[in-house]
């Protein structure tokens, strides 16, 4: 059996777009069939769904033998797990009674004695595609750095190892990794990126310098007419 994990971390940007609207989304299903609440379909929201007579509950259903909150729903990128609330008259998936389990399409669950039905447990979004205009080629000053082309006063700092694209230090997205590095990312493609290492300007000679360099030359022009 296909092992998945129970510690549910949400991902906020997707459950932002999914509430916004902004994305195309197939959303898992439950369909009630006990009669009086027949074809009332509990669609479940990214995250956890509590499913009860209290009013709070996401799913409010009133029926005696309903617990105020009487188990949870948890819809995450692995499936829908059912989770008992301590309810009074017991969760049950195929007629056995269970205080977690995870659900597959097709299967049977009993709240008390509301009956549902499995419709589907994955979750599909469709991201629309949206072409941005990119910006113009980076302008390179005489000593080899780049200045960015999206703020051409600051010098770039960035580059894509995906899209090549170059970028300064405000234009690159920074992402905080608990325990580790940060992780640089592109903008355009979300890619990571790598610190444009630019050649350092050549110093220029001071006046003690150029009198090394003459000391030096001096020197080896009477060694050798010594010889």
């Amino acid at each position: 059996m296909r092992q998945r994990r129970t510690d549910f971390r949400l991902d906020f940007h997707f459950a932002g777009a999914q509430i916004s609207g902004c994305f195309g989304e197939f959303m898992a299903r439950l369909l009630i069939k006990t009669e009086g609440l027949e074809n009332k379909i509990l669609e479940l929201r990214l995250g956890v769904n509590r499913v009860g007579r209290d009013p709070e509950c996401e799913f409010c259903i009133e029926h005696p033998t309903i617990s105020s909150i009487h188990c949870e729903l948890i819809l995450s990128s692995d499936g829908v797990y059912i989770r008992d609330c301590d309810s009074t008259n017991g969760t049950f998936v195929n007629g056995e009674p269970v205080m977690e389990a995870w659900l597959d399409a097709g299967q049977e669950v009993r709240l008390g004695d509301v009956e549902l039905s499995v419709e589907s447990t994955g979750v599909s979004v469709a991201i629309p595609k949206f072409d941005s205009e990119r910006p113009k080629p980076p302008v390179v000053l005489p000593d080899g750095a780049m200045l960015c082309p999206r703020h051409p006063q600051a010098q770039a700092a960035y580059k894509c190892t995906h899209c090549g694209e170059i970028m300064c230090n405000g234009c690159v997205h920074v992402m905080r990794v608990r325990g580790g590095q940060p992780l640089f990312l592109c903008p355009l493609c979300s890619r990571k990126c790598e610190p444009v290492h630019s050649a350092p300007p050549e110093k220029k000679k001071g006046i003690l310098g150029f009198l090394d360099t003459v000391k030096l030359k001096f020197g080896y022009s009477r060694a050798k007419a010594k010889k």
